[in-house]
């Protein structure tokens, strides 16, 4: 291949190919890499609902097959990516932007529609705290709204205290692993003017099986006040490579890119994200392995006595009856790492759900701990 120069059409060609390719992993894969890890820390890694099991087997080969364009900047190749995600959406190429993970996409809104001028932003308590963060930086009135007794946002005092700005809705919710009912939230974007923009979060949209939930990116055709974020970081396996992006109506989209760092997405995480899609097995497999290990870990914590939240992600809200940072403390010296502390929630444990001998080893190492 020519690596001095490449067109659109030949990365194009190299991701279908990567994509049709048989699934052989390189030989120095994610499984030996998080083996060698293993093998000189002995840390079970429970503390930032990762994916385990890694990225696509297609993936790793798109990844390996696109090195030759490590020179080369990826701002020509976004669309290809960005064709694939508007077909899969159903909705058109200008209305999707492509982030730095959907962390990216979380920074932009809290910039562009947040701050003195514009508004305040309005979340969850508990729920995932990056954009709260950036949202004070830029200068915002920070209004957090606790979660009802079922653990799903409270729409209509969240509603209630907007003021113009940005209304959060991470679904399902971090760190709770919890719902909001998708007749809740239809009725809440309907009823939410148009000064106000509406985020939802759907990082873990792939781990939910409930029949009362259900994704809103159908409903960014008419509400332009609408944004929808997704990433590849989670059932994808691709944290460490950082894709997201986000749908919203093309109008929208323009107001946030102005914010946005220039060639954020780099070449190997486009062509993973790319090849990923090719996938049938990921999404499938990684849902069946996270419901695995899930409903062993949640069974042996309720016969030693603790709850759960209901959990519709890739990770639990432990119920430690108990202040938790202590245990998250003696967790750690039992080399296992599980998640922070989120102080609307002060005795919960928040764990990833890993491989089942990950969970396992978390099982034994919090029965001693907690005992």
């Amino acid at each position: 291949m020519n690596t001095i120069s490449i067109s659109r059409r030949k990365f194009a060609h190299l991701l279908g190919a990567s994509a049709a390719a048989a699934f052989v992993r390189p030989a120095f894969s994610s499984a030996k890499l998080s083996e060698h890890i293993g093998a000189t820390g002995g840390i079970v890694r429970l503390s930032a609902n990762e994916n385990p099991y890694g990225p696509s087997p297609k993936a790793l080969k798109a990844m390996t097959d696109s090195f030759g364009l490590a020179c080369r900047y990826p701002d020509e190749h976004n669309n290809v990516l960005i064709d694939k995600l508007a077909r899969l959406n159903g909705v058109n190429h200008d209305q999707i932007l492509l982030g730095d993970g959907s962390s990216e996409i979380l920074k932009l809104c809290a910039e562009t529609f947040t701050g003195k001028e514009r508004g305040n932003l309005v979340a969850a308590d508990p729920t995932f705290e990056a954009i709260l963060e950036q949202a004070k930086t830029n200068g915002a009135e920070i209004v957090k709204v606790p979660l009802t007794t079922t653990f799903a946002h409270d729409l209509p005092k969240m509603l209630a205290v907007a003021k113009g700005g940005l209304i959060y809705v991470c679904n399902p919710n971090n760190p709770t692993a919890s719902i909001t009912p998708k007749d809740e939230l239809r009725d809440f974007i309907a009823k939410t003017p148009r000064e106000t923009v509406i985020l939802v979060d759907e990082a873990y949209f792939h781990y939910s099986d409930s029949p009362d939930y259900e994704s809103v990116v159908p409903l960014v055709k008419d509400n332009p006040n609408l944004i929808v974020a997704r990433t590849f970081s989670k059932v994808y396996g691709m944290a460490g490579l950082r894709c997201g992006y986000c749908v919203a109506q093309k109008e929208t989209l323009e107001r946030m890119r102005p914010y946005q760092m220039w060639d954020s997405v780099n070449i190997m995480a486009l062509a993973a994200a790319n090849a990923s899609l090719d996938d049938p097995d990921q999404v499938s497999t990684g849902q069946h392995l996270n419901s695995e290990a899930k409903m062993f870990v949640i069974s042996e914590l309720a016969t030693a006595g603790y709850k759960t939240i209901p959990s519709q992600a890739n990770f639990i809200m432990v119920d430690c009856r108990r202040p938790v940072v202590p245990l998250i403390k003696a967790m750690k010296e039992q080399n296992v790492h599980v998640g922070r502390l989120f102080p609307a929630l002060p005795n919960h444990m928040r764990v990833t759900i890993g491989k089942k001998p990950e969970m396992e080893t978390f099982v034994s190492a919090f029965k001693q701990v907690a005992a």
